[in-house]
């Protein structure tokens, strides 16, 4: 299995659950932020934002 492969099976688990994955992105990172300081919660938020933005580009293919 190459990472083509799994790049599609990612694909397909998100086909029409992209709200979900952000409510669980958005989850993850509440969680995170329980268990870090300050400084690293900027850079937490900095990463789910742009995960974000990779799942509202691929809502949109």
């Amino acid at each position: 299995m190459g990472i083509g492969d799994m790049v599609g099976k990612a694909r397909k688990a998100l086909d029409g659950n992209e709200d979900k994955a952000q409510d669980a992105l958005d989850k993850a990172a509440h969680a995170l932020k329980s268990r870090t300081d300050t400084p690293t919660d900027a850079r937490i938020d900095q990463v789910v934002a742009k995960a974000k933005d990779v799942l509202e580009q691929e809502k949109k293919r």
